[in-house]
């Protein structure tokens, strides 16, 4: 078992303050010849469809040294765990959380923008002495 982000206690209160019920913590996928653990899952139910909406959340909090290393392994993880998900859980829609301070500067730099649009990277923003999501970017 894969040691948890110092955030992420943080994380999974926010997103149950957000409504969201935490149904996994890991999320375990497994494929025949791979597995692999996403930090959460999550579901919501959408009153007006009456079926529930599902997420799964990596949590990622950026302390150490370098922030675009960090990015790099984030991507990566989230890139393999996206392709892994969408062959048991289809429907299932993969986070990738950061700290709010984080996105308000290393995430705003032109080049790391650019890339998480090429990425198709979803991104739950959360305020970490809050305990609370502050944004959504599908």
């Amino acid at each position: 078992m894969s040691r948890k982000d110092i955030f992420h206690d943080i994380v999974r209160r926010a997103l149950e303050k957000d409504g969201w019920i935490i149904t996994h913590d890991p999320l375990y996928i497994e494929l025949t010849d791979i597995e692999a653990q996403i930090d959460l899952g999550a579901e919501r139910l959408i009153a007006a469809e009456r079926n529930n909406q599902t997420i799964a959340v990596e949590i990622k909090s950026f302390i150490r040294g370098s922030n675009f290393s960090e990015f790099h392994t984030a991507v990566g993880q989230f890139m393999n765990y996206r392709f892994t998900l969408r062959k048991v859980e289809p429907d299932r829609i993969l986070y990738l959380a950061i700290p709010s301070d984080t996105y308000e500067t290393f995430f705003q730099k032109e080049t790391i923008r650019q890339m998480c649009q090429e990425y198709n990277l979803k991104l739950i923003i959360y305020k970490i002495t809050l305990e609370e999501i502050t944004q959504w970017i599908n």
